[in-house]
């Protein structure tokens, strides 16, 4: 009669090998081989035991959701809409958009985020081709002397030979626990980060392009500013001359003048150089040597328009800012890096198979009876590695909490990026209404004192004093509103400067499974990836 027995496998429950009933027949043996087979059934079953196995090994990071950080009073919902890709067009500028499509085409900074697309890529396909059977042919032509006395007897011992070898060999590894797919899908994920990675470099390069041309339009206005102010200097000096031949003012006055009109005369040349050095930095954005920087014409920026937030902003500023995009597909990737290693204390497979032919000599090298063939599986098993493989899954999921903990950060950095955009342009738009209520009053207490300056009521230093305050008023002005526009351009690119997740591309996934849940069902990471390269896997948090 067959008897039962029952092998519990060493993990149980979710570990890799579960509780297995096989059926023997009964055998008669003798008792020293029964107790041979005991023994050996006792050491496979201490070996199974001490299979490596991932227990323990977790994780409870979870990514941040917009929705749990408070954002009502700071980011306010205006019913505004969100910037677009030419969004330059709005300053009313026709050279600013030619400049950014210029530099976008030019700087290095594009090259070298397209060379990390390009490898990342690479790995992708090098990934996908350990889903699929490889195969390979060789061959040799070995001419060998053999030994009179080794294996060979005569006539082949003591003669030269000649031996022909062709194989073609074939061999699949089965995947059974995903492991491959898992890398492939991290490959795929680590090409997301890099193409979200160019356009963070894109939208970083337009602005910069943008401020440095702000900052250039600013530099002209304040030029202007001086040009006009060496006017007014002369202008006291031509009535300082005056007095003096009237016996009203001395030569003290005189030199002072004249003084004044060398001062602004070199606040000038400054600003001369300063516009220099800021059209190198232009062209420098542009990817082009300093003298493209000295081609570019004066700017003609108009004024900014009020600013409005979007509606529902931190909710779709995740999709809309490519540094939290490329963010959100590193965790997937570390997160895939998990899964692969889980897949490593599971048995491989492989199956080989092998074809050929192999003779001494040419004359019967392709003979049918000179074939050769192979065939069969090859399991592999992690029994005892002095714990590597729990070592390696442990820094996986170090890299993931470490992604997560960026992811996080850099969530919490939009917001702040925003708001704090957000709150110098409303504190830019206060300053400026009293900033052009001192212009109006500094400017004219400074044609007063002209008045009384030439009529003789007052001394040189009244009208110096009311120049000064007017020359800073304006000056003022012209800072606030370039500055305006400044932040402007900044919140611009702290919306994303016209990125869209959804439109690129690059949406990260969203789609979780139970297990795939953090606590109180926060999201640990999506579980499918949208390439059609890849192949979801769920996952487990443990």
């Amino acid at each position: 009669m067959p008897t039962e027995q029952q092998i519990t496998g060493a993990f149980g429950g979710a570990q890799p090998y579960g509780r297995t009933t096989m059926k023997t027949p009964a055998l008669n043996l003798p008792a020293s081989r029964k107790t041979t087979l005991a023994l050996g059934a006792l050491v496979s079953a201490l070996a199974l035991s001490g299979c490596v196995n991932y227990s323990g090994i977790k994780t409870d990071k979870s990514i941040a959701q917009p929705q749990q950080f408070e954002t009502s009073q700071s980011i306010p919902a205006e019913g505004g809409k969100w910037p677009t890709l030419d969004w330059a067009g709005q300053f009313g500028d026709p050279q600013l958009p030619k400049l950014i499509d210029e530099a976008l085409e030019g700087n290095p900074t594009i090259a070298q985020a397209q060379a990390r697309i390009a490898k990342a890529s690479s790995y992708v396909q090098s990934s996908k081709s350990d889903l699929y059977p490889k195969v390979n042919a060789s061959y040799s032509w070995t001419r060998e002397l053999y030994s009179e006395n080794a294996l060979f007897p005569p006539p082949y011992g003591g003669n030269w030979y000649s031996e022909n070898n062709a194989l073609v060999s074939a061999s699949w590894d089965l995947d059974l626990w995903g492991k491959n797919r898992q890398r492939l899908a991290q490959a795929v994920s680590q090409q997301r980060v890099a193409e979200a990675d160019m356009q963070q470099a894109r939208i970083a390069l337009a602005a910069s392009v943008a401020r440095a041309y702000n900052q250039l339009a600013q530099l002209y206005a304040l030029r202007d500013i001086a040009s006009n102010e060496i006017s007014n200097r002369k202008t006291i000096g031509t009535i300082t001359n005056g007095r003096v031949a009237a016996g009203l003012d001395t030569n003290v006055e005189r030199q002072t003048a004249t003084g004044n009109i060398a001062t602004s005369q070199a606040n000038l040349t400054q600003i001369d150089g300063q516009i220099e050095t800021v059209r190198y930095q232009l062209a420098a954005l542009l990817g082009k040597g300093p003298d493209r920087g000295l081609q570019i014409a004066q700017p003609v920026l108009h004024p900014t328009a009020n600013v409005a937030l979007p509606d529902n902003l931190p909710a779709d500023l995740v999709a809309r800012r490519p540094d939290i995009v490329a963010a959100r597909w590193q965790v997937e990737a570390a997160m895939h890096g998990v899964k692969s290693t889980k897949g490593e204390f599971y048995p491989d497979v492989n199956l080989a198979a092998g074809f050929g032919f192999d003779a001494f000599g040419w004359g019967k090298f392709l003979n049918f009876t000179s074939r050769q063939a192979n065939i069969g599986p090859a399991i592999h098993l992690p029994i005892f590695d002095a714990g590597a493989l729990r070592a390696q899954l442990k820094g996986n999921y170090a890299d993931f909490d470490l992604d997560v903990a960026n992811y996080n950060q850099t969530l919490i950095g939009a917001f702040q990026d925003v708001a704090t955009q957000v709150s110098s342009i409303r504190s830019a738009d206060k300053q400026l209404v009293d900033a052009l209520r001192a212009l109006d009053a500094s400017t004219n207490a400074y044609q007063l004192a002209v008045t009384r300056y030439r009529a003789g009521l007052s001394e040189q230093l009244q009208v110096l004093n009311a120049d000064q305050n007017r020359l800073a008023a304006e000056q003022a002005v012209v800072n606030l509103k370039m500055q305006r526009r400044d932040e402007q351009m900044a919140l611009i690119k702290s919306l994303g400067g016209g990125f869209d997740a959804q439109s690129s591309g690059l949406v990260a996934p969203t789609d979780m499974s139970d297990d795939a849940k953090g606590p109180n069902g926060a999201p640990w990471i999506g579980t499918k990836v949208p390439a059609p390269t890849a192949t979801a896997v769920s996952a487990t948090s443990d």
